[in-house]
């Protein structure tokens, strides 16, 4: 028989030149909790991820990129999880509620795409990502990375902060006290650290310059938002 996936010939269980198993085991329930299972496995999953950058980012980090993809979960699918886990915390409890100002949605373009942002941090943290691997590439360019090494190295970085804001999210749902502020903090000092260890852990200049690619990357990211809304606000009012 061929295989479904690419036509190659198949002599075995698998295909020899996809790895495609000649017959697909039948979606069941014994099925959807091994899935899950692989997901949340320590040895090669999202727990396993979450504990591998806590402990070592740096390390862990660049053995992704240059020797093995397999043992982390996939840096977009991290963060997209990450950011799911705190929105579903906050809707839970109405944590932003206490924090954001909804007049400005109903007033303005640039509101509305603040309010997109927070009802989709997954992809806004790939976005403002985007402009930090920028400053990046300006500040850590004798290390030879490109733009796109960044972005992954941020996208696991930055899904370690989300659930740094899913953990304090969940204690103030449920102690009542505002904590978002001290998750914020935590966050920017978790991701200067785990980016200063990407790159040299013993360099005290390279936690300055991730603070200064961070800051200046979130800068750039919402002047571009607020000059976009408020160029649409102009234009839409003639």
């Amino acid at each position: 028989m061929n295989c479904k996936n690419c036509n190659k010939e198949i002599n075995s269980k698998f295909c020899p030149e996809c790895g495609q198993p000649a017959t697909l085991k039948r979606i069941d329930g014994k099925y959807l909790l091994h899935e899950i299972e692989h997901i949340l496995h320590f040895e090669r999953g999202f727990l396993y991820t979450v504990r591998e950058l806590i402990l070592k980012p740096g390390h862990n980090i660049r053995k992704y990129l240059t020797e093995n993809r397999s043992r982390l979960v996939k840096p977009i699918i991290f963060i997209i999880i990450t950011s799911l886990i705190y929105t579903l915390i906050s809707h839970f409890f109405h944590i932003e509620d206490r924090y954001l100002n909804y007049e400005l949605v109903q007033k303005s373009f640039s509101g509305k795409i603040l309010h997109w942002i927070q009802s989709n941090y997954g992809y806004a943290s790939i976005l403002t990502g985007l402009f930090i691997a920028l400053w990046l590439k300006v500040f850590f360019k004798k290390y030879g990375y490109n733009i796109f090494e960044f972005l992954i190295m941020l996208c696991f970085v930055q899904g370690i902060s989300m659930l740094v804001f899913a953990v304090f999210a969940f204690a103030e749902g449920l102690l009542h006290y505002k904590l978002l502020n001290i998750a914020g903090a935590v966050g920017l000092l978790y991701l200067i650290w785990a980016i200063g260890n990407f790159f040299d852990a013993k360099k005290i200049g390279n936690y300055v310059k991730a603070f200064m690619a961070i800051l200046l990357g979130t800068i750039t990211f919402y002047i571009i938002i607020f000059a976009i809304g408020i160029t649409i606000d102009i234009l839409t009012k003639h």
